[in-house]
């Protein structure tokens, strides 16, 4: 962990080594919750992060804001139970010694399906920053039946001291609801050290490649294809569907397909790969530590990324020294380099997908292998728990030793 800067100590508490404390919460999937995906994975790296950077993250709570239907009244539901938790979380705070109250809270992805009834409110309370990671704003909706979200998103933004930009994708709706927002990018990340552990253990990549076809029943001559996503209706099934039809579209059949995943939508994926099933692999759903060395052996990441903000899986996918091959939609450019540790093609174009796929299976695995060294390379420079841990440090500090009760 990092030490606080001596400048900064005699502003704060008279036990000078005592991390800030950062109010942490999620409105759309709490990092305890039992579903994984990319959003809970987030939420728990933001959380190892603030650590990294020398604050001491709290979870402020665990309640979920959001409303899959539009249903106004279940909106309605949600933010009364939120303003009451807020009260409550007030009345805690309050009764603390102030050097034990948070200094700063920090709301992980709201939008008008999960909205944050809850921050702004203890926030105006406590006289403490405000702060947004990953936010995004949906003008259409202003007369839709998310409305009630939409509104409390743009009250959230509108009071926000600093607004960190995870997808640039989002930048221009956030300026449609506030007028010069105090926005800073930042990268997604991931924690390495997993990563790093399985390559300093990891037996030679053909003995590993050797157990992994065993295990999976795969031709380890053949080039091995990968996604990792949860089997979902909506985006992810039309992400899966996409796939299909590209794969459909090659002139060769060299290749094998590893799906890892599984969920509601699980029947409906596989009917859409049947055509291709001698050289498809369902693993169903993995444990990290499985998926790893997997990613790892495979040659080549594919995922259409429907309406995708950027995609974890991309990013690990690449920590593991895997390049990707994506559509670029959302914030995918953002964590995948075109022509260098990946390739990017027009969005949902399943001929655009198979004729790049097709290039790249054509040659030599060494582009596959150089892709792959720059994709780590970059993931280490630009996306790491470390690189993170620095950036945040850099942009919450200031707004921590501003405020008046710590001069």
């Amino acid at each position: 962990m990092l030490t606080t800067p001596a400048n900064s100590r005699s502003s704060r508490s008279n036990q000078p080594d005592t991390p800030p404390v950062i109010a942490f919460y999620a409105p759309l999937k709490p990092p305890t919750h039992a579903n994984p995906s990319g959003d809970r994975l987030l939420a728990q790296l933001f959380l190892q992060a603030l650590r990294q950077a020398g604050f001491s993250p709290e979870l402020a709570s665990r309640f979920r804001s959001y409303d899959r239907h539009g249903d106004r009244q279940r909106q309605l539901r949600l933010k009364q139970i939120a303003e009451r938790l807020a009260q409550r979380l007030i009345r805690r705070y309050q009764q603390l010694p102030v050097s034990q109250r948070p200094q700063l809270w920090l709301s992980y992805h709201l939008y008008h399906k999960a909205p944050d009834w809850i921050g702004p409110i203890v926030c105006r309370a406590l006289s403490i920053p405000y702060v947004v990671a990953e936010a995004s704003y949906a003008h259409k909706q202003q007369s839709g039946p998310w409305q009630l979200g939409l509104s409390a998103s743009v009250e959230a933004l509108q009071q926000a001291a600093l607004i960190l930009c995870l997808n640039p994708a989002d930048r221009a709706g956030i300026e449609q609801c506030r007028t010069n927002p105090p926005l800073q990018p930042l990268a997604p990340f991931l924690d390495l050290t997993p990563f790093n552990k399985a390559l300093a253990t990891a037996t030679t990549p053909q003995a590993s490649r050797q157990r992994l076809a065993q295990q999976y029943s795969l031709d380890p001559a053949l080039p091995w294809l990968i996604c990792v996503a949860m089997m979902r209706p909506g985006d992810k099934l039309l992400s899966y569907r996409l796939l299909a039809q590209s794969l459909q579209q090659l002139s060769h059949s060299r290749w094998q397909l590893i799906i890892v995943g599984d969920g509601s939508a699980r029947a409906d994926v596989e009917a859409a790969f049947k055509p291709l099933a001698d050289q498809t692999c369902f693993t169903g759903r993995l444990a990290a530590d499985a998926i790893r060395p997997l990613l790892r052996a495979s040659d080549l990441y594919l995922w259409p990324a429907v309406n995708e903000a950027f995609g974890m899986a991309l990013l690990e996918a690449q920590a593991a020294g895997t390049p990707v091959l994506a559509g670029d939609e959302g914030g995918v450019s953002s964590v995948v380099t075109d022509a260098h540790s990946g390739w990017l093609v027009a969005p949902r174009d399943s001929s655009a997908f198979a004729a790049k796929l097709e290039q790249l299976l054509n040659p030599t695995q060494t582009l596959l292998i150089n892709a792959g060294i720059s994709a780590r390379t970059q993931i280490e420079q630009r996306h790491s728990l470390a690189a993170t841990g620095q950036r945040l440090r850099k942009l919450l500090l200031p707004l921590i030793d501003q405020q008046p009760n710590h001069h």
